[in-house]
């Protein structure tokens, strides 16, 4: 029922703009005011960085909730407190409660609410609920007009600024840092990752304008020592108040070490503020992380690896990582594209060794156009074999019989693909 009335909502579209946001969450009775929060943007790591903060807080004693986006198999993974995703009675139950508020928005001339603005007040009501000691958010797309953007944080994180969604936030560096910027709030301190220096100009600009103290999340010095495909990665970590030596970290991927970078730099500046969090805190959530569908091995022989990069920037650095891991191994390659998505930005480091391409639908209404990439494949990579199979199912068992020797698979791509393809090969596995 929860996922049916939010699919109902996915309607009203995507409309910038933080009029809606503001009214319906002042009709819940402003929940925003009463959560100290983390507020997390940047084109890529969100995710990431939202789980290793709030994980890291809750083993420290705090009462933490966190909201993501998209998600992987449900809509309840979206909204947890201290790593428990919402239970159903209480989302429809909030989700009851901003139905019966939205016909005075309408009455005033106010348009409906968007998916993620009814999601985002759904999100702060329970954490208000729930009483939470702080709450991890992650901007949805942009920043400036984000839903997510109502909040004025403890510490804001941009994690980086790449080009995607260029159709709302610009079509260059400086109009998507612009974008991503306004986050940034008056004398709160701002974490920043690593970036191109075109948007750390911008990015800078605004911290100083608004009096936000800059912390730069590449001062923390990061040597992996050991990588193990099956396990994870073996660290020193040194900066920022954090000496720490031989510590297992259980994200793989080059990617996750910068993740790691701006997680422990915002940690670092709640300590600073009086949160209480631990070396030791932090040595035992880095080996006990878990997270679905980013450079996620979900078996090893043969090998089987699942990640979301569903931009260049994600795709490169996905590419980058499997260098390291899995050295000249070829693969072949399942991947679908949502339409709006840049495909030749994402294809275009995903062809290297690579033996064979299979295209499939993601799920939902935003692949309507799926078919075209397999012609997009065949223009930039004429040597590489490559088919179209719509059921995702049967992209997955195509990919795993035409694994040679030696060979791995790769699904990649949207969310709407990686949601399916993991659970079908999870019950194959199961079945063995």
């Amino acid at each position: 029922l929860v996922e049916t009335r939010l699919q109902q909502l996915t309607t009203y579209g995507s409309k910038p703009g933080l009029e809606r946001i503001h009214r319906l969450l002042k009709e819940m009775g402003d929940p925003q005011l009463s959560v100290p929060c983390i507020h997390i943007g940047g084109t890529n790591g969100k995710g990431s960085n939202a789980l290793i903060i709030s994980q890291v807080l809750t083993r420290a004693g705090y009462k933490v909730g966190r909201f993501v986006s998209p998600h992987m198999h449900s809509y309840f993974e979206r909204i947890t407190v201290d790593n428990q995703m919402i239970d159903p009675q209480s989302f429809l139950d909030l989700l009851d409660h901003s139905a019966r508020v939205i016909p005075a928005m309408i009455a005033e001339g106010l348009s409906h609410p968007t998916e993620f603005e009814v999601l985002t007040a759904v999100a702060l009501q329970y954490f208000a609920r729930q009483q939470v000691d702080l709450a991890v958010l992650e901007v949805g797309m942009g920043g400036i007009y984000d839903s997510t953007n109502v909040v004025v944080p403890l510490v804001a994180l941009i994690t980086n600024v790449a080009r995607d969604h260029t159709d709302f936030l610009g079509s260059n560096l400086d109009e998507i840092a612009w974008n991503k910027a306004g986050i940034i709030k008056k004398d709160r301190p701002l974490v920043i990752g690593e970036m191109e220096a075109e948007a750390l100009r911008v990015i800078r600009e605004q911290a100083t304008y608004l009096g936000a103290r800059m912390y730069l999340a590449p001062k923390i010095h990061i040597a992996v020592n050991k990588t193990d495909l099956k396990q994870g990665q073996w660290l020193d970590i040194d900066g920022a108040g954090f000496t720490l030596k031989g510590v297992f970290y259980s994200l793989l991927g080059d990617f996750q070490i910068k993740n790691l970078q701006t997680s422990l730099m915002v940690l670092s500046v709640l300590r600073t503020a009086g949160y209480n969090i631990s070396d030791r805190d932090v040595i035992h959530t880095l080996c006990e992380l878990k997270h679905p569908g980013r450079l996620e091995i979900i078996q090893s022989d043969p090998l089987i690896i699942l990640d979301a990069a569903h931009n260049p920037h994600a795709a490169a650095d996905l590419c980058r990582s499997l260098r390291a891991l899995v050295g000249e191994r070829h693969k072949v390659l399942v991947i679908g594209i949502v339409d709006d998505k840049d495909a030749r930005g994402i294809f275009m480091p995903l062809g290297e060794k690579t033996a064979a391409c299979i295209i499939t639908k993601p799920a939902g209404e935003r692949a309507g156009q799926w078919m075209n990439l397999t012609k997009l494949w065949q223009q930039l990579f004429p040597r590489i074999e490559v088919r179209a199979i719509e059921s995702i199912p049967e992209a997955v068992k195509k990919g795993l019989d035409l694994l040679g020797t030696g060979q791995y698979l790769l699904i990649t791509g949207s969310f709407y693909v990686l949601d399916q393809a993991r659970e079908c090969l999870l019950s194959f596995i199961h079945r063995q």
